[in-house]
């Protein structure tokens, strides 16, 4: 299997074209476990699988480092926009990508050869609210109040086609994300477990950001939750809509800007880290 190994902020992923390459619907959890274990496969945060759409220019299939499929990926889409664009299966700027959370704009800034993408920008579409859109047990809209890794913790509960609970705190480097993330994410509030995000303000335009991400753990960024985390703030007087907030990742720095038509632009780098050829093995992982 031929596969490419890219990252968006140190979020790396394996991504094989399956306009070339032929996979088992059914092998795909398995090789996502095994593709991601850095000790006997390549190492990743998960499998992406970049092929033909239906009804879009291309399509994005996101497998997490545990084998579930994810309903999207924000720096998985900034790195199938530019697998798409710098291999000819689309051949404009502007394009849509399908995923399993809905359908993302996508706009490559190619340099000055016009052959090579390094900066992409992803129309994440409306962030949502209410409960049931995320899902969360209940009804509501407001943030949420649970208990883990022994302490109270305050969320708000967003949608950005995938389920995110923002937790604003004073220091994120002193925050508990490995035990209070874990702990949260298999929440019985969370029926389909939830990315959990740690944010620090530090301005109105500018915050700290470190991440729990369901069914990977800690990651170096994770763009819809970047999204999730300012569309969070701004509903919580802490930004304002309008305005570009960089978001500072351990992986680098996304700029977003949730607008006031409705839907948050996420600007931010995609870069190819290797090439090669895996041997895929039917062995259990």
């Amino acid at each position: 299997m031929r596969f490419t190994k890219m990252h968006g902020l140190g979020n790396s992923y394996i991504y094989v074209d399956v306009f070339e390459e032929t996979l088992e619907e059914h092998e795909l959890p398995r090789l996502a476990r095994q593709v991601a274990d850095k000790n006997k496969g390549i190492g990743s945060d998960g499998l992406i699988l970049v092929g033909p759409s239906t009804h879009e220019d291309v399509k994005m299939q996101v497998f997490n480092a545990d084998g579930s499929e994810a309903k999207n990926c924000g720096n998985g889409l900034r790195c199938t926009a530019k697998y798409a664009y710098e291999h000819g299966y689309v051949s404009k700027e502007r394009f849509t990508i399908e995923t399993l959370g809905g359908t993302m704009k996508a706009t490559v800034h190619p340099d000055n050869t016009g052959q090579t993408v390094s900066l992409v920008t992803i129309d994440m579409g409306a962030p949502k609210f209410n409960w049931r859109d995320i899902p969360v047990k209940g009804t509501g809209k407001n943030e949420l109040v649970l208990e883990a890794a022994g302490s109270s913790w305050q969320l708000a509960p967003v949608s950005m086609g995938n389920p995110h609970a923002v937790i604003f705190v004073d220091d994120v480097e002193q925050a508990p994300v490995e035990k209070a993330g874990a702990e949260l994410e298999t929440h019985e509030a969370f029926p389909e477990g939830v990315n959990v995000e740690f944010v620090h303000m530090r301005r109105s335009d500018v915050m700290d950001f470190r991440v729990w991400e369901r069914g990977s753990g800690i990651t170096q960024a994770c763009g819809t939750g970047a999204c999730a985390a300012v569309a969070a703030a701004v509903a919580a007087g802490k930004s304002e809509k309008d305005k570009e907030v960089t978001v500072h990742l351990p992986g680098g720095d996304l700029y977003i800007t949730w607008q006031s038509s409705g839907n948050i632009l996420m600007t931010g780098n995609a870069e190819v880290i290797c090439t090669g050829d895996y041997e895929t093995r039917r062995a259990s992982v």
